[in-house]
């Protein structure tokens, strides 16, 4: 256990997060193997992920890259739809379930509907001493290392990561990707430790000059296509869960059929990039929007917008693999959320929330020793 734990914070985490990075990509046929030898030896034709909050978050990040590479459909769901739908998928589905803590009860009771099922139950966490353990016939570590804060940064990230390499090992293996490609995905991912700090020391500048703006926000939308809307999801939970103001995530075309009429000049509003199909679109929504409210952003690595003072600009070079974007796109979120809160003083949770967490709880008792600090 970190020895000073009154000085950790979602920051300490999040400056972590290119170093853990840097060694996940170093070790990565080790780290996946598990799971790849499991994806290998059933000759799946399909995946269904069954995450919910941060991990959720995390893996819709990563399905555009896992379906781009592993060539079949990627599924992402929740435990509670998992467990309320009568529909299993057939056995020709790779279902794993992620819990980074490994003691969330709907993940255990999904993992339990698996086994009976007569299904593998296979489990995907960050920390290998949890319930995971009893409920699982398979379970692996993604490689998250200690993280002690409820508000997860590092542990999003590194999910994304660890689904990425195993689509992209498992894409290999199967002789679906070339070694010309996959040389060329990795050359990408090694970049991404850097990318992941340049976005850091930008998001602390575009903090500072939007500082008013930041510590007003009431009611947020964030809207991103693709990969972008995995970020999306991330960044209003990472708002609403620290900060304490109602954010909302949409598919971007989705939120130009009905939430957008919500829009007012007070409503802010945070456009991701997904630098692919979807930017020209994204793009469009981002200026329809500034119609509207004076708090609309773009978050984007095109450089063109460098002197749009509401566009944050990655300034991380040329994109060649969009698909990775998560990896070093998340930061700006995580970063603002933390900042905000801190100023604004909204660590703490309403009165009443015990209560609620007694009438329905989200985790085992286990949680306490996983993290201290949630």
């Amino acid at each position: 256990m970190e020895k000073d734990l009154e000085n950790v914070t979602m920051m300490t985490y999040v400056r972590e997060t290119p170093g853990q990075v840097e060694k996940n990509v170093n070790r990565r046929k080790e780290l996946v193997a598990p799971l790849v030898n499991e994806f290998l030896r059933g000759g799946y034709s399909s995946v269904l992920v069954i995450a919910c909050g941060s991990s959720a978050n995390a893996s819709r990040c990563a399905a555009p890259f896992m379906r781009k590479y592993l060539g079949i459909p990627v599924v992402v769901t929740t435990p509670g739809a998992f467990l309320t739908s009568d529909f299993l998928p057939g056995d020709d589905t790779l279902c794993f379930v992620v819990s980074q803590s490994g003691c969330s009860t709907n993940s255990l009771a999904a993992l339990d509907r698996l086994r009976s099922a007569g299904r593998r139950a296979v489990g995907i966490t960050g920390n290998l001493d949890s319930d995971f353990r009893d409920h699982a016939d398979l379970v692996v570590d993604y490689g998250v290392g200690i993280e002690y804060v409820g508000y997860v940064t590092k542990g999003v990230t590194t999910l994304a990561l660890f689904l990425m390499l195993f689509s992209l090992e498992a894409s290999h293996d199967t002789g679906r990707l070339s070694d010309e490609g996959y040389d060329h995905v990795v050359g990408e991912l090694e970049l991404v430790p850097e990318r992941h700090r340049t976005v850091q020391a930008k998001t602390e500048e575009f903090y500072s000059a939007h500082l008013k703006d930041m510590l007003s926000i009431e009611t947020n939308y964030v809207i991103g296509f693709d990969q972008a809307y995995g970020i999306a999801c991330e960044g209003a939970l990472k708002f609403g869960e620290t900060m304490k103001v109602p954010s909302f995530a949409f598919e971007a075309e989705e939120f130009n059929h009905g939430p957008n009429l919500q829009l007012n000049p007070s409503r802010t509003v945070f456009v991701v990039d997904d630098m692919n199909l979807g930017s020209r679109r994204a793009h469009e929504l981002y200026d329809a929007c500034r119609c509207i409210t004076d708090h609309a952003y773009l978050i984007t690595c095109d450089d063109t917008y460098e002197k749009d003072d509401h566009a944050f600009v990655a300034n991380v070079g040329k994109v060649s693999e969009p698909t990775l974007s998560p990896l070093y796109l998340l930061p700006f979120f995580q970063i603002i959320a933390h900042h905000a809160t801190d100023a604004l003083g909204r660590w703490d949770d309403f009165p009443l929330m015990r209560d609620y967490k007694h009438c329905a709880p989200s985790k085992t008792e286990k949680i306490k020793d996983v993290m201290p600090l949630l």
